[in-house]
């Protein structure tokens, strides 16, 4: 009972949230500020668009996770607190005013889902998981603590409004330092490539309604940390900012892609499709960055509302596969793909919203990942205002690594749903799943209206969301956005009716049904076997399976993957002419952590044992230390 009732409250917190934000967003000022609290400034809170938006995001997204809870862990108590300081955090940290504020909520933030991610101690994997989140979530946080300290001496100040009116008259070299250090730190925080390796283990780690919010919401708070840092806190940069997000979202959208091709772990492959679309974001925010710095303000709106309309995209369609595929996991009890099969006939609620998140992160109209990528990409074909042939060169990278994404994205999902819920069952597991609960199956469904609905009304959130990103750039004029039916980008140089497209999807739909009806067919219902392409008495055995359709990417990207080819075969004892069984594998290889990680790890590791040798035992050596420390504190001071 006490855990219904936690995930009821988070139910109320979200609900509450999302109004809050809402209002936010339709330009109601709120600020609230209790100076002896905290020290350094206090707490401070204060509502604006920005933070209104993220604040909504958080409670949008929170509703139906919470809801699944419900019916995905009936009177479960551990993790609940942790559950509820994570969801009032996130709330917290858009509203934050000040330094000291936004860095407690931060932190607790971070705590809170670090024991989300340590939810099964007993399990090695969590651990391990556990313990690389800690890691890298609080080397993120040293940098930002290192850049809001320098910022606030540099600027006298801790309130972020302060910031953003003496920045622009800070040295150069003092802002670059301070981006470099908070970009770090946020970027970190959203998965950003090369700072990821925590997202893949963490995110299957935690339980599936916990890496709907991670996944969704979480990592925006990256994102709106970077946007608060970027635009507002810093104002306008120079232009290699810009360059340098847009080519580290293009970066991380096609390396995450990538990983999510070749991995057979269902959680683990909606992890890596995180990365991939916080880099579809981070393209959209880096062309808002350049145009901005140019002074074409129309196109940098253009450019932030795409990253802010796939900000909320990703969150709606991302906590909807994680759900789908946490009640995939609830009815058979494995996140193994290989070992799946036929869950459409058994699992058919699942099913189709999972097909409708798939078609959504693959930005298939009329869903919501259509209209956002659509944005992303005409703010870039609009590069040629900028008159700097460097500049365009970085505008096709992004332009090409976008589409790319897309390809490779409806190639992964075309994989997930199908080896996942189509052909027949290749375990016992699979044969005997059933559906998720009631509670479970409604937040997918809500979930999965909410993709449809954003994509069929971008003319209702366009506005809103150019009403968010205009103050954030100081920009006067929104995008032209035409009627109710019609989405007008720049003008005349693109247009588009989400609703006229579903519309004409319906059509051919229905077209060959009603032709079938002229033509006499008749509607009694006839049962015969499912063709087997030509095979007969197919088995499981025959199918199509996970590591069959990522083997032609292996071998086309072979330079990254480095896949390592395992062949055990088992002859029968009586004669090596009969085979018993035989065993393959071919696991890839992180470059990452190959190149980078591990010779770090391996580096400090030889550092630490090196340094192993002042610790001696000896009372005296250890008042020498700290006599030799006084003096070259005295001779500095």
């Amino acid at each position: 009972m006490i855990g219904a009732a936690g995930y009821l409250v988070a139910v109320a917190i979200g609900i509450a949230a999302t109004a809050l934000g809402l209002a936010g967003m339709l330009g109601l000022r709120w600020t609230l500020g209790v100076p002896w609290l905290v020290p350094l400034g206090g707490l401070e809170l204060v509502l604006d668009p920005l933070g209104g938006f993220f604040v909504a995001l958080v409670g949008v997204a929170t509703v139906p996770a919470s809801v699944y809870a419900l019916g995905a862990t009936p009177g479960e108590r551990r993790g609940v607190l942790a559950y509820l300081v994570f969801v009032l955090a996130m709330c917290a940290v858009p509203l934050a005013a000040n330094m000291m504020t936004f860095a407690i909520a931060w932190e607790l933030m971070s705590l809170a889902s670090y024991f989300l991610v340590l939810h099964d101690r007993r399990e090695r994997g969590s651990v391990r998981a556990a313990w690389v989140y800690a890691v890298m979530t609080h080397a993120g946080f040293a940098c930002l603590l290192a850049g809001m300290l320098l910022l606030g001496a540099w600027t006298g100040s801790v309130r972020f409004a302060d910031w953003h009116a003496a920045a622009p008259g800070l040295a150069p070299w003092a802002r670059d330092l301070v981006f470099v250090l908070l970009a770090a730190g946020f970027l970190g925080k959203a998965g950003v490539v090369p700072l990821h390796v925590w997202l893949p283990l963490a995110h299957p780690a935690a339980p599936s309604h916990v890496s709907a919010l991670m996944s969704g919401v979480m990592l925006k708070m990256g994102v709106y940390g970077f946007l608060s840092a970027g635009f507002d806190w810093l104002g306008a940069g120079p232009a290699w900012w810009g360059v340098l997000v847009l080519l580290l979202g293009a970066l991380s959208a096609v390396i995450g892609v990538l990983y999510a091709l070749v991995d057979h772990d269902l959680k683990r492959l909606l992890a890596f499709h995180s990365i991939e679309n916080v880099g579809i974001i981070l393209i959209g925010a880096g062309a808002g960055m350049l145009y901005h710095r140019a002074g074409l303000e129309p196109l940098a709106l253009l450019g932030v509302a795409a990253a802010l309309y796939h900000t909320l995209n990703h969150a709606a369609f991302k906590a909807l596969l994680f759900l789908g595929a946490g009640a995939v996991v609830h009815g058979t009890g494995t996140r193994n793909m290989e070992e799946m099969g036929g869950l459409i006939k058994r699992m058919p609620w699942t099913a189709a919203c999972f097909l409708a998140g798939s078609a959504a992160i693959a930005a298939l109209p009329p869903f919501n990942g259509f209209v956002s990528e659509w944005l992303t990409f005409l703010a870039l074909l609009q590069n040629t205002r900028i008159a700097q042939p460097a500049l365009n060169l970085v505008f096709a990278l992004g332009i090409a690594g976008l589409a790319l994404t897309g390809g490779l994205a409806m190639a992964c999902f075309v994989k997930a749903f199908g080896i996942t819920f189509l052909a027949l069952p290749r375990s016992e597991a699979a044969a005997r799943a059933h559906e998720a609960p009631i509670a479970m199956r409604a937040a997918m469904v809500a979930l999965a209206l909410g993709c449809l609905l954003l994509g069929l009304g971008p003319t209702l959130v366009v506005p809103a969301l150019l009403a968010v990103a205009a103050p954030l750039l100081g920009a006067r004029a929104p995008v032209a956005i035409g009627d109710w039916l019609t989405l007008n980008v720049s003008g005349d140089f693109a247009s588009l009716s989400t609703l006229a497209i579903a519309a004409a999807l319906a059509l051919a739909l229905a077209a060959p049904l009603v032709l079938l009806r002229l033509a006499g067919a008749s509607r009694r219902r006839r049962l015969s076997e499912t063709w087997g392409c030509g095979r007969i008495l197919q088995t499981a055995r025959m199918e199509y399976t996970a590591t069959a359709f990522s083997n032609p990417f292996k071998r086309v990207f072979d330079f990254f993957y480095r896949p390592e080819k395992r062949l055990d075969i088992e002859f029968h004892p009586e004669s090596r002419f009969f085979v018993e069984r035989i065993e393959y594998e071919n696991p890839t290889r992180s470059i990452f952590e190959d190149w980078l990680y591990r010779p770090a790890h391996d580096a400090l590791s030889a550092a630490a044992r090196r340094a192993r040798a002042i610790q001696s035992g000896s009372a005296n050596l250890y008042l020498a230390y700290i006599l030799l420390a006084l003096l070259v504190l005295l001779v500095l001071a």
